[in-house]
């Protein structure tokens, strides 16, 4: 369906950033294996980019995923709305409402799909390979996010308490889950659609937080007291 007579301040971006990079929109479309007649489109507001073409075109060009995602009219108001919070419950239905009236995601959201994701990092944390990833990944992860959270650093200090070792197995099986979840490119709702890709990574911890705090009464964020 056409999008004429929409904003077209994507095109405009993209226009600007090809221009400056001296590409043309087929080698553009060689770089991201985007069809280059999809990209022409894109770029004169005949269709609306889909946030997979987004994330390729950040890539390529060096652009804030969230500039790409603000000039094709994904975040708008909701952009300036808070979209994190300590109720869960606010935060499931923001990201929900955010979803249905964005067209991003053809599935719900849900607390039981991140449990789900949760109970299957559980058990990979507690291999060779899901401990390798914790370590490895988790500072890379971190420096590309910045210090967009507030539970960022509850993140931190579960990874110290991850890498040190010190905790029950079961201890750290369980904090490794939200690690993982955090790490790993595959969430409920995939980090390149924001703002509220990384709301349900927020979700997870707080789970993670009250599941550690029920099953071993203590606070894997509090002191090493807790862990014994």
């Amino acid at each position: 369906m056409s999008e004429s007579g929409k904003d077209n301040s994507l095109g405009l971006l993209l226009k600007d950033s090809l221009k400056k990079k001296s590409l043309s929109m087929r080698k553009l479309g060689e770089l991201t294996d985007i069809d280059t007649a999809t990209i022409s489109r894109i770029i004169n507001c005949k269709r609306k980019a889909t946030p997979d073409h987004l994330q390729k075109f950040s890539e390529c060009l060096d652009i804030p995923l969230d500039t790409l995602f603000t000039a094709a009219g994904y975040l708008q108001e909701q952009k300036q709305k808070k979209v994190y919070s300590n109720d869960i419950n606010v935060s499931i239905e923001y990201i929900q409402n955010f979803l249905e009236t964005s067209n991003l995601l053809n599935k719900k959201f849900s607390i039981k799909n991140v449990e789900s994701q949760l109970a299957m990092y559980e058990q990979f944390s507690q291999t060779e390979e899901g401990k390798e990833t914790i370590i490895n990944g988790f500072e890379e992860k971190v420096k590309k996010l910045g210090s967009m959270g507030p539970f960022i650093n509850q993140l931190q200090q579960m990874y110290a308490k991850f890498c040190s070792m010190k905790a029950s197995p079961p201890q750290l099986a369980v904090l490794g889950s939200a690690l993982l979840y955090f790490i790993l490119p595959v969430d409920v709702v995939p980090d390149y659609i924001l703002p509220v890709g990384y709301i349900d990574d927020a979700i997870a911890v707080q789970l993670v937080l009250d599941r550690f705090a029920k099953k071993f009464q203590g606070n894997p964020n509090g002191s090493s007291d807790s862990f014994e």
